[in-house]
């Protein structure tokens, strides 16, 4: 006989103690094997897949997409040792006949859940079957007859059942392929069906420009129906003189998830760090030209080309090896200044989901290639979501590379516990003056965000300095590699 258990939101470590669900990977009947993931969710980190310890029958899940669950909080149940779903109940009796004949067929199979109909008196089979999805649907079981057993206790977590919905989605069987839980929630707020679109993204994923694109269909054809009522003359869309217009209603996005991490991260660090700025204008002309001898001399097959991040990273551990006291971290509660030994580079990166750091691990011991093909991996990992917590964590100092949105300067906040943060704008021609003469260069603008207990100025104006002379003359970093 089959053995109901529970599985329950594990600790996915770093401190979390809760996760949203993104995406189920299993329907209720489904049989899974041990370790197979059944439910994608997005912490404060990462987007992960939890695998399930146990193999059998789904018998129950416990929240909706989009929902969040504690640590701890119950995610499904599997009959154990159940290697098919239960049968569907046999079919009710026809009116009229005898029904003192009910044999212990009629016991619910395992995995079934029951509950009391409106009278309190019938069962309800959720989510039996594998087979088509129109098939996994509530049947109500029929009355029995007799002598009433005594009412079974109701258990304290109610399985929420998700009836799956008949049919194809984009062409396809299986839940919607969806960026985020913010394209998600979008659709949901503006009752868009997900399953009425065909996603942009690779391999049909559902985008946000997808959702807001069937946003603007839908006002527009809602403004086409309220400009010619049916049957009637036109109507006007501007409200009658004197008619106050409706107040739009203001939009609540909850801060949660990454959204959720950053703010309280940021907080924290404005809150904690007395951080202060400085920047300064430098020629990075010579820096682009070597770049393009870099690449051109590994020739149409001698590797991946090298990034100008990838310079900007490599220039960055040559500075800290020369300046680590911002390549440290501050113990607050032991009035210490703590300097670290490795140089773990962090690198802001944009995504659907938001803003996240990826970080290199020893970047210090790497050279320029090596970062850049690292920091090619990291950022497809975060552009699918596939970045775990320990990719995220561990950062010692970040490069933030904001002229990527046409952006010439900024005053980054300092990521938490990180003591400095080096901000690089766009490289773009400007005039300059160059061995005595006014010329069009490649000028690029640096500016150095740091913590003022763990340096003076003069310390920060060094490390800048030390940067901007990398960048317009590369052959300085000669006598580190």
């Amino acid at each position: 006989m089959a053995q109901v258990l529970e599985f329950k939101l594990p600790d996915l470590g770093e401190g979390l103690t809760e996760a949203e669900i993104v995406r189920w990977l299993v329907e209720v009947g489904d049989v899974v094997a041990i370790d197979q993931p059944v439910v994608e969710v997005e912490t404060a980190k990462a987007m992960v897949e939890v695998p399930c310890p146990y193999g059998g029958v789904v018998t129950a899940r416990f929240g909706e997409e989009g929902s969040e669950l504690p640590v701890g909080a119950p995610l499904l149940t599997v009959a154990v040792g159940a290697t098919e779903a239960p049968a569907p109940p046999a079919p009710s009796a026809a009116p009229g006949s005898s029904a003192s004949g009910a044999s212990s067929a009629d016991a619910p199979a395992a995995g079934e859940s029951s509950a009391g109909s409106e009278s309190g008196s019938g069962n309800v089979l959720v989510g039996y079957g594998t087979g088509a999805p129109a098939a996994r649907r509530r049947r109500i079981r029929p009355e029995r007859v007799g002598t009433p057993a005594a009412p079974a206790p109701v258990p304290e977590p109610v399985p929420v059942a998700v009836p799956a919905v008949a049919g194809e989605v984009n062409g396809r069987q299986g839940p919607v392929a969806v960026v985020s839980p913010l394209v998600r929630r979008l659709a949901r707020q503006h009752e868009i069906d997900l399953r009425r679109l065909t996603g942009s993204g690779p391999d049909g994923l559902i985008l946000r420009a997808d959702v807001d694109s069937a946003i603007r269909r839908a006002e527009e054809a809602a403004r086409a129906q309220t400009r010619t009522a049916p049957d009637g003359p036109a109507v006007a869309e501007a409200p009658t003189a004197g008619a106050a217009a409706p107040a739009a209603a203001a939009e609540r996005i909850p801060l949660r998830g990454v959204r959720g991490a950053v703010a309280d991260k940021l907080s924290r660090s404005r809150s904690e760090i007395p951080d202060a700025t400085c920047w300064v204008d430098a020629d990075a002309t010579e820096l682009m030209a070597a770049r393009a001898a870099m690449n051109a001399a590994s020739g149409p097959s001698g590797g991946p080309k090298v990034s100008v991040l990838a310079l900007l990273a490599r220039i960055c551990t040559a500075a800290l090896a020369r300046y680590p006291e911002l390549n440290s971290t501050v113990d607050t509660a032991a009035r210490e200044i703590v300097r670290l030994p490795g140089v773990h580079l962090g690198f802001a990166a944009q995504t659907e989901r938001g803003l996240v750091v990826p970080v290199v691990r020893d970047a210090h011991t790497r050279n320029a290639e090596s970062i850049g093909a690292e920091i090619a991996r990291l950022t497809e990992l975060a552009r699918t979501g596939k970045l775990s917590p320990a990719q995220l964590t561990g950062g010692t100092f970040t490069l933030n590379n904001y002229g990527v949105f046409g952006v010439d300067g900024s005053t980054p906040i300092i990521n938490h516990p990180e003591a400095a943060m080096l901000g690089v704008g766009r490289i773009m021609p400007k005039p300059w003056v160059h061995n005595g003469e006014l010329a069009v260069r490649q000028v690029v603008q640096l500016s150095l965000t740091f913590d003022h207990r763990v340096c003076d100025g003069g310390t920060a104006g060094g490390f800048l300095r030390y940067v901007a002379d990398c960048v317009e003359q590369p052959a300085v970093l000669l006598r580190t590699l």
